[in-house]
């Protein structure tokens, strides 16, 4: 017997998922333990175990692999809850990082937040500017040494960092990607001095073209690598000492997994990791379902997640922003706004009602928690509408207090707005509705996708108790809610059934048409190293795949497309149809004719994503099936719930999520009761059990 394990860790709740690749499946959820996460991971693992009637060391010692992801180093970056770092670069070119090449100023912003000029921060440095300082050195274009190293400088600028109290060093020098040897001087020169000091090298961790976003990647991974490291391999010694007998992966915003080990040294390509694990999940699911275009929503306790599935293909970008700097990171393109479930409802200065960015999390918590918070949630909304059972969550485990959620909502909420507290909280429970909307047409109508074309999974400890809602926000009729045993830890599926997934990039600009031997050594050297990083994973593979792509732009413009390439020997006439290939795709990207041929086209970024596929891929089982339609055997009551402010609290069948098998149906206005999750299927809309254990809610044609 052998487990595959997806542990997701949240800002509110850890969620695992265990499959054994022979149908058994099961989930679990723990409430999140910070500053100490690795707390919450073993609570959530011994969950499993005692599913399984296990020990917990019996359970590990029969796993293959755990995939972990977090949320944490991505939270550091976000909230700037960072150490502080050195810095080095060629002589001439620190201020790069301070000038932000202009567009530090306004990535990132919303078009209202770029009008109002008086309201925006200025203060985005990643780097005291004590702490950024200068060498000579410098390589060409070519990567020809112009500037031999002053390797005496260096020893002088790291002991004057060291002095200073840093233990982590960025290097990012001019042109490094095309000659890393003076990075790697350096970092041997650092370690010379104290072999402990954390080193990243911007050519390893970011080889593209423009220094901003290579200095700005290389500087944040810095600055989360050393608690990457610590913190993993606190938790890899526990989980080792408990007899884990495979490998600790780290999921990474790519889509993909990569060893515990390998991930510090490259710790900025796991800054999206549990944002990608119910991606990834929604594409395996759709495999077994039959559906090719998805728009997978995932609202937890702190934040709501949209990704896309386009042609049974998730969405990609080379590039993602952080706090207003480009980060050169390959990642799965996830959009996200701060409204879970413990998303705070506020009133601004002019009296509207805002929900989140601001998140209770697990500490405090909603005001129903009873943990001392004291602010109104959308949790504490859901209970007040009693959408929410009384007796409270996981299956009870979880108490709610239900004279504290309408207490907060009460003071902070209701008497300032003039209503009453169920009028306040239908408010609430709107608002985030509409909000999430909002966020599902930026991700699909603005990449040029027709929304009724798609079918919305919603998954997450709150997802379930607002999609069928915020899915007619954009004229979507299909809701899929992955329940079963994976229920609201459907991100955790995700990372169970990820592979292995490598990228290595490099920068080559040069303009078409391209040399063939040019491109294909470029991609030979990129396939290399990729393959050896696999081969250090410390796993089999059933196969492995490779995939080329080439970033492309018209000469002369900023907007670079992602343009793939096929394997094998390459002539001109492969290159030639990459070209034609970047020129469609733009196209569709920028609307037709917006493209410039004459301006002429450039190869930019060359690009490999290496598959390392396991022989081992999760699948939900199969459900037991009705004897009819009626789920009547399933019903366990009635109460009042709110679901629509005008149409205000109205008598609600209730249901237990277990008793229900495939092809019952549920008519809305319902509420389906799931030990780690709520769903809510809304009034005129029609809920059917599939095969899987999934709930598909359909808005009614009338």
């Amino acid at each position: 017997m052998a487990y595959v394990i997806g542990v997701d860790v949240g800002g509110t709740f850890t969620d695992a998922v265990l499959d054994d690749g022979n149908g058994l499946v099961v989930a679990g959820k723990a409430p999140s333990t910070p500053p100490d996460y690795s707390e919450g991971v073993m609570d959530v693992l011994a969950v499993l175990a005692e599913q399984l009637g296990r020990p917990l060391d019996d359970m590990l010692a029969d796993t293959h692999h755990i995939a972990h992801g977090t949320t944490s180093s991505l939270n550091a970056l976000v909230m700037n809850k960072v150490p502080d770092v050195g810095f080095l670069t060629t002589k001439g070119h620190r201020d790069s990082i301070y000038i932000m090449n202009v567009e530090g100023r306004y990535l990132g912003r919303s078009p209202e937040q770029l009008q109002n000029v008086m309201a925006q921060s200025k203060s985005h440095g990643l780097v005291n500017k004590r702490h950024a300082l200068e060498v000579t050195e410098r390589v060409d274009r070519d990567g020809r040494v112009i500037v031999n190293l002053d390797e005496d400088e260096v020893r002088t600028a790291v002991r004057t960092l060291l002095a200073q109290g840093i233990s982590a060093i960025a290097v990012s020098l001019l042109w490094s990607f095309r000659n890393p040897s003076h990075e790697q001087r350096i970092r041997d020169i650092v370690h010379e001095i104290d072999p402990t000091v954390f080193v990243s090298l911007s050519h390893e961790v970011s080889p593209r073209i423009r220094e901003f976003a290579r200095n700005a990647t290389t500087i944040m991974s810095t600055q989360i690598g050393p608690g990457l490291r610590d913190y993993l391999g606190e938790l890899e010694g526990r989980l080792r000492d408990h007899q884990l007998a495979g490998p600790l992966l780290v999921m990474q915003s790519n889509g993909g997994a990569v060893a515990a080990s390998e991930a510090p040294a490259n710790a900025i390509s796991t800054v999206g990791s549990v944002l990608t694990g119910g991606v990834v999940g929604s594409v395996s699911l759709g495999r077994q379902l039959g559906h090719d275009n998805i728009i997978a929503t995932d609202a937890g306790g702190t934040t709501f997640l949209v990704g896309l599935v386009v042609n049974g293909e998730p969405v990609r970008s080379s590039t993602t922003i952080i706090n207003h700097h480009p980060i050169n990171v390959p990642t799965l393109e996830v959009h996200a706004i701060g409204a879970g479930g413990g998303a705070i409802a506020w009133l601004d200065a002019g009296g509207n009602l805002q929900i989140g960015p601001h998140s209770a999390q697990a500490v405090p918590g909603p005001a129903c928690y009873g943990q001392g918070g004291t602010e109104p949630t959308n949790t504490d909304a859901n209970l007040v509408l009693g959408i929410l059972p009384e007796r409270g969550l996981l299956g009870g485990r979880k108490a709610l207090d239900i004279t504290k959620a309408r207490e907060a909502i009460r003071t902070r909420i209701a008497e300032p707005l003039g209503l009453s507290v169920e009028d306040a909280a239908a408010a609430i429970y709107a608002v985030q509705n509409a909000q999430t909307g909002d966020l599902l047409r930026k991700t699909v109508v603005e990449a040029g996708h027709d929304p009724r074309n798609f079918i919305v999974y919603a998954f997450g400890g709150s997802g379930p108790a607002h999609c069928g809602l915020y899915a007619q926000e954009i004229g979507a009729s299909r809701v899929v809610v992955p329940l079963g045993q994976v229920a609201s830890a459907f991100s955790a599926y995700g990372l169970a059934s990820s592979d292995i997934v490598l990228a290595k990039e490099l920068s080559d600009p040069a303009a078409m048409p391209l040399d063939p031997a040019r491109v294909e050594q470029n991609f030979k050297v990129l396939e290399e190293q990729v393959r050896d990083q696999l081969d250090r994973q410390g796993l089999h593979f059933a196969s492995i795949v490779m995939e080329r792509e080439i970033d492309m732009r018209y000469t002369m413009q900023l907007a670079e497309v992602a343009t793939p390439l096929p394997d094998g020997s390459l002539t001109s006439t492969e290159i030639a149809g990459a070209a034609e290939a970047f020129e469609k795709k733009y196209a569709d990207l920028y609307g037709k004719d917006s493209g410039f041929r004459e301006a002429g086209i450039q190869a930019i970024t060359y690009r490999v994503r290496g598959t390392g596929v396991l022989p081992f891929s999760p699948e939900l089982p199969e459900l037991a099936v009705a004897d009819s339609a009626d789920p009547s055997d399933a019903h366990v009551g009635m109460r009042k719930v709110c679901l629509d402010g005008r149409r205000g609290f109205v008598d609600t069948d209730i249901y237990d999520y277990a008793r229900l098998r495939a092809g019952h149906v549920i008519t809305g206005p319902a509420v389906i009761e799931v030990p780690t999750t709520t769903v809510v299927i809304p009034h005129d809309t029609t809920g059917e059990i599939d095969r899987l254990g999934n709930l598909t809610i359909t808005v009614d044609q009338a």
